[in-house]
């Protein structure tokens, strides 16, 4: 038995959609457990049919979408938006996020300079436990 609905992998999904660079980084993160069809963890192979949700979690960011498009070839960006739509909150879940690790980013102050000679030495002391 044949299904009549249009149907494509995975991973060419993934990658045509421009979620990934290659097929095979696609197929690495699908079988690490990063990605889920409708819920459920999936394989490379798995066909993906339209309106089916997609989780994709490429650290530090998720996120939870609907296909509207199917295509094996690998599309322009602008194009390649178009076959998907993103839950609302998946996108501010992921703008609080974007937020935070900016704020974050900001509060860590670095030294830019080196150590003089006296800064050395108290660090062999303290290195050396004396």
């Amino acid at each position: 038995m044949t299904d009549s609905l249009p149907s494509t992998r995975l991973d060419k999904w993934l990658w045509a959609a421009r979620f990934y660079k290659t097929r095979q980084l696609a197929a690495d993160s699908i079988k690490g457990g990063h990605v889920t069809v409708n819920g459920v963890r999936a394989k490379p192979a798995r066909t993906v049919k339209l309106g089916d949700r997609i989780g994709v979690r490429k650290p530090p960011f998720d996120f939870d979408i609907e296909v509207l498009e199917l295509r094996e070839r690998r599309v322009s960006a602008v194009e390649a938006q178009k076959m998907y739509v993103e839950t609302r909150e998946s996108i501010d879940t992921r703008e609080q996020l974007r937020l935070t690790l900016r704020n974050q980013s900001q509060q860590i102050m670095y030294d830019t300079r080196k150590p003089d000679k006296r800064e050395r030495r108290h660090g062999r002391e303290r290195k050396r436990g004396g």
